[in-house]
């Protein structure tokens, strides 16, 4: 055995380092583990979650106790809340229910909530217990703890009616669905450094704790340094405000700031304007604020009112226990500085559309700050209503317990969630849209709602700063799927691997970081606070004391969150440039798993995987054996993150690589993972099938023939892709598609097919290409007028051969209600409703009525002449104040007719120009015809190369017999096919390798002059039909008031001639159409006048007197 000397020993370790790793490992399986962990609705299940286990008990416990004004020992203390399963109280029986029952019957999807309460009565104070009190109904989200679907299987969700694909993650309120959406906003408690409107340099903190939310303001302006609040009439010089902390000399400011000479400099006026006010002393600072003091108490105070605002109100998250000012001190000192450092140089102002400075509000949060305003209410409402009895007589009070009324909380919450406003005057909080009807187009648009942002401003911002797309969303936020329009850029949606944190405990953690040699600033002078080798650790925007050796105490945290000793959310970043280490372990930060790398060498190895695919490992297991670990976006910036572990990049050292990516297709959403080989296409066209996937028709779950949607859109005949992604296969859409494989011709035929309009084979379309059924949902209601007076549903009449008296009839059944399986047509009756003509003023209990007391008001179908509809089924139910609805839903079969609009998975979209027999349409040498020519012209100046690669690969798909993939950026992990492996199957199977095929004209027979680039594509129809825009008339309904045509397609309005349809004809010459549409059409008017009278009238006007 050779001895190698140890500089050998040395290089030979580098080389193995250098060396490319021999087979990759396939990390994918990491995926669906990932989506079965965490899911693709996971943060807003955990968010609800955590609210109902411990948010609710926090609100409670913070509002435990309430009392009599004139007697405290009469009082109400709650002692426990649990939130129960979602049940309905029938009769004085309580039933459970299930999310179906609820949407068929529009009743809200809720649970009790009950608290155990402990309360005194009478004059002696008895002590009394009560257990399971109700407090009010809460909203439950669907799949989380409290709903039935948790934990259950397939079998039983099919059971309990529910699709096992849908994603959970919305609420039932009154029948809809709801989805409240994630707000996006910036992060509390953390120090921006930005400039304001007039380009003044200003240091700004949102503070947010339970008691109270307020922003602090300091700004630079003429060189002078202001403190603004709300509560201050004026701007206050910093200086001041620092005096009246207790920091009175000078020297201990700048010391606090920093010894640079360039500090003192711009620190200067600010102290000479002090001095030029004659402010020395605490004392003088806190008289000078008194005097600007928006509203000042009354004089006979303990203290004054503006030391109380430093207190309770100025940076209100940092804490001045027992009216030490020291950790405010500290705190605006580092403000200050990097203040300073911001007007010194440029590079270290923050960006407000960066993603680490912003949160992400969650359903939890949002209902959690409205239960705590409603519960607050009713414990205020109890109170005034205790003290109003007390007042009136002098009788023994009643007691807490009878005066809790649940209605408040229950309808506060239901009303928030189905009108998306949140109007929470305690909190400042006006929102509009919080929460939007969950679509349910397709199963794209249901899961594309679950995952999208909604900005916090306005839309109508004309600033592209936000809009614009940046580098710190990558992992986190889809980079394609957003709106195009007015939204473009500010609605945004989560990537697929992108997970949004809750909150986490904050004590331990402290407690921690102490014991890892965090310094406590208050042992410390204002000197050493920032001496250079030191950095400050911030936790949660607070700061809890600074720390000798960064990196040493940043890498012991994170070796702590890798073993799992503390949560596997927080965040630990060391920021170089401002000194400070941050550690978050707050709500609402995205963030994302990686694999962890030891000098570029990943640890997940192949053994790690086989477990995974065996089932043996979990993804919880993987971050618990320290794997992998979930980095937020400032850590991030921490990281040297590889794309490939097996690449050896030229200008990175391959050592200092830290984390390599799962898998790179994690960088899309849910949404635009349909779209195949979308890095071969140019950007935006992939943003418009983001848009154009949503309109598909398809499947949209399991139970869509049980659902009672108010328009349902079906495609009767749907397919899974040919050319298909590994998104699809992690999303579900295989089994929910929303199109069909089409044969796809790439020429030019007959004109019909110009600016994208696409030609069809007619063969294709009687065989069921692209056909639809359309659902829509028709309710009547039976209303009771009291006294046992109600509307009423008779049978149709019949004359004595028993035909039908009226023939619009035809539909109803003998109960008067139209008949599943009958074909209904325009104008016909599908309920026969009568109502009672006199409904008020009838004395004894329901009156016995007559038939000529009931006028006529039966609900007639709305349809197109010509169309064969069909009623689909009935329902019945009574709703929540026990009146009788009708459901009625119609089924319309549609086949695509000119002028329907199609798409490819490219943002390649057409309407149909012409339809044509299948006689004379090209076909190849083996027979085959084409479904749909489309025009070659639609490529070049698009850039589609992921519509053509689609094109390859799906004929390839049909002529080896399995599905390709296509995957975004997945060439070199294997996950999509490259061009020479397809063509190398075309050859083998009899193909041109590029794909195209010899044809022959169906017209006349001879082969066509050129080769033809022909294939399976898939195709999606979109919910835009002619049938359902179409609209003409010549005369009709009229405006009373006006005599004008009514206006819109529902109300059969007329076609309005305007400003510019009037410049076309001025342009053209054409003066006697502009006259007639003018001056004569729907203008004339005639009236019948009694010529003896009008003669008197006119000449009396005009002042000849007969006779004169």
């Amino acid at each position: 055995m050779t001895v190698l000397p140890a500089a050998e020993k040395e290089a030979a370790s580098y080389r193995s380092l250098a060396a490319p790793v021999a087979n990759p490992v396939d990390k994918f399986a990491l995926l669906p583990a990932f989506l079965k962990v965490r899911g693709l609705v996971k943060e807003h299940i955990d968010s609800f979650n955590y609210f109902i286990t411990r948010g609710i008990r926090n609100i409670v416990q913070a509002n435990n106790r309430i009392e009599a004004r004139n007697d405290p020992g009469i009082y109400l203390r709650y002692t426990d809340v649990h939130v129960g399963t979602p049940s309905v109280q029938v009769d004085y029986k309580i039933e459970d229910i299930t999310p179906q029952f609820c949407r068929l019957t529009d009743r809200t999807y809720s649970a009790p909530i009950h608290v155990d309460i402990e309360y005194t009565v009478g004059k002696q104070h008895e002590l009394k217990m009560k257990r399971k009190v109700l407090i009010g109904y809460m909203p439950i989200m669907l799949r989380s703890y409290s709903c039935i679907l948790h934990g259950k299987d397939e079998a039983e969700l099919a059971r309990l009616g529910e699709c096992p694909l849908d994603p959970g993650g919305y609420f039932v309120v009154k029948g809809t669905e709801k989805v409240i959406l994630i707000q996006e906003q910036l992060s509390k408690n953390r120090i921006i450094i930005d400039t304001d409107s007039k380009g003044r340099v200003i240091a700004s903190v949102t503070s947010s704790t339970h008691e109270i939310k307020s922003k602090t303001v300091i700004t630079l302006d003429k060189e002078k340094i202001y403190l603004q609040l709300n509560q201050f009439t004026k701007p206050i010089p910093i200086i001041v405000v620092m005096k009246a902390m207790g920091m009175e000399s000078d020297q201990e400011v700048v010391q606090m700031v920093g010894r640079d000479p360039r500090y003192g400099d711009l620190l200067f006026p600010s102290i000479q304007e002090c001095a030029l006010e004659r402010i020395y002393t605490q004392q003088q600072a806190l008289q000078y604020m008194d005097e600007k003091v928006t509203y000042p108490g009354g004089a006979n105070q303990k203290e004054s009112r503006s030391k109380s605002i430093l207190r309770d109100v100025f940076i209100a998250h940092v804490p001045a226990k027992n009216g030490n000012f020291l950790q405010k001190r500290i705190y605006t000192g580092v403000m200050l500085r990097r203040m300073l450092d911001a007007i010194l140089n440029a590079d270290t102002f923050d960006d407000k559309d960066y993603i680490g400075n912003k949160r992400l509000e969650l359903s939890g949060q949002l209902i959690s700050l409205l239960f705590e305003d409603l519960f607050k209410t009713m414990n205020s409402q109890a109170v005034e209503f205790m003290n109003k009895n007390s007042d009136k007589t002098r009788s023994s009070p009643s007691d807490f317990s009878q005066l809790i009324k649940h209605e408040g909380i229950t309808s506060g919450l239901e009303r928030a969630i189905s009108t998306g406003n949140w109007d929470i005057k305690r909190f400042r909080m006006h929102r509009k849209g919080v929460s939007q009807v969950l679509s349910r187009l397709s199963y794209m648009a249901s899961l594309g709602y679950m995952t999208r942002i909604t900005p916090q401003f306005e839309k109508t911002r004309k600033t592209s700063g936000p809009r614009a797309l940046q580098p710190s969303q990558w992992g986190m936020l889809c980079p394609c799927d957003t709106p195009e329009g007015e939204a473009c850029g500010l609605t945004k949606n989560l990537a697929l691997l992108a997970h949004v944190t809750t909150d986490q405990e904050e004590g331990p953690l402290m407690n921690l970081c102490k014991s890892f040699g965090v310094e406590d600033l208050s042992l410390l002078p204002g000197e050493e606070i920032i001496a250079s080798g030191s950095f400050l650790v911030m936790f949660n925007g607070l700061i809890l004391g600074r720390h000798q050796q960064p990196q040493k105490f940043a890498n012991a945290m994170r070796e702590f969150r890798r073993s799992g000793k503390i949560g596997e959310f927080v965040s630990i970043f060391v920021n170089e440039k401002q000194h400070c280490i941050h550690i978050a372990s707050d709500g609402g930060r995205v963030c994302r798993p990686l694999i962890i790398a030891d000098k570029g060498i990943s640890r997940v190895k192949e053994h790690h995987m086989k477990e995974l695919r065996d089932g043996i490992r979990s993804f919880d297991d993987f971050l618990r054996d320290g794997l992998i670990e979930y980095l937020d976006v400032n850590e991030e910036n921490n990281a040297l993150i590889a794309l490939y572990e097996h690449v050896d990049q030229d200008d990175v050292e391959r050592s200092n690589i830290t984390h390599i990516e799962i898998e790179p297709l994690s960088i899309l959403g849910v949404v635009s993972g349909l779209i195949p080989y979308p890095h071969h296409n140019q950007s935006p066209r992939n943003t418009y099938q983001c848009a154009m996937g949503k309109q598909a028709m398809g499947n949209i779950a399991y139970n869509q023939l049980f659902r009672a949607d108010s328009l349902l859109y079906l495609l009767v005949y749907a397919q899974r892709p040919l050319l298909t992604t590994k998104t699809i296969e992690l999303v579900g859409y295989d089994k929910l598609g929303a199109g069909q494989n089409a044969t796809v011709a790439v020429m030019s035929y007959s004109g019909y097919d110009i600016e994208d309009a696409i030609v069809m084979n007619k063969s294709s379309l009687d065989r069921g290409f692209g056909r639809c059924i359309a659902m829509k949902k028709y309710t009547v209601m039976k209303e009771n007028y009291g006294d046992g007076v109600s509307d009423r549903i008779a049978k149709p009449q019949r004359a004595k051969d028993g035909a039908l008296v009226n023939a619009n009839m035809q539909a109803l059944d003998e109960d008067g209600i139209a008949a599943p399986g009958q074909i209904i047509r325009n104008h016909d009756v599908y309920v026969n409703k009568q109502v009672p003509s006199v409904t008020t003023g009838r004395r004894g209990a329901g009156a016995l009525l007559n038939d000529k007391d009931y006028k006529d008001s039966p609900a007639k179908y709305k349809g197109v002449d010509g169309e064969t509809t069909v009623v689909d089924r009935v329902m019945l139910c009574s709703d929540t104040n026990d009146k009788l609805s009708i459901k009625c839903i119609i089924r319309h079969t549609r086949r695509p007719e000119v002028g329907d609009k199609f798409s490819s998975r490219h943002g390649q979209k057409g309407v149909v120009g012409t339809i044509v027999q299948q006689e004379d349409f090209p076909f190849s040498e083996r027979g085959v015809c084409p479904d749909l020519i489309m025009n070659p012209h639609g490529f070049p100046s698009r850039m589609t190369i992921g519509k053509m690669i689609e094109l390859l690969g799906g004929k390839a798909g049909v002529s080896c017999g399995r599905f390709h993939y296509g995957s975004a950026f997945g060439e070199p992990s294997g996950n999509a096919d490259k061009v020479e492996d397809i063509s190398n199957t075309l050859i083998k199977h009899g193909f041109s390798y590029n794909g195209k095929d010899f044809l022959y004209s169906g017209i006349l027979g001879h082969p066509l002059e050129a080769y033809i680039f022909m294939g399976p594509i898939y195709y999606q129809k979109l919910k835009h039909m002619v049938l359902d825009k179409m609209h003409a008339r010549a005369s009709g309904p009229r405006v009373l008031l006006t005599r004008q045509p009514t206006e819109g397609r529902s109300r059969d309005g007329g076609l309005r001639l305007g400003e510019m349809e009037r410049d076309c004809l001025i342009a053209y010459g054409a003066s006697m159409l502009i006259f007639e549409r003018l001056l004569l059409s729907s203008d004339p008017y005639q009236v019948q006048v009694i010529l003896e009278i009008f003669c008197e009238i006119v000449l009396a006007e005009a002042g000849i007197v007969q006779g004169a």
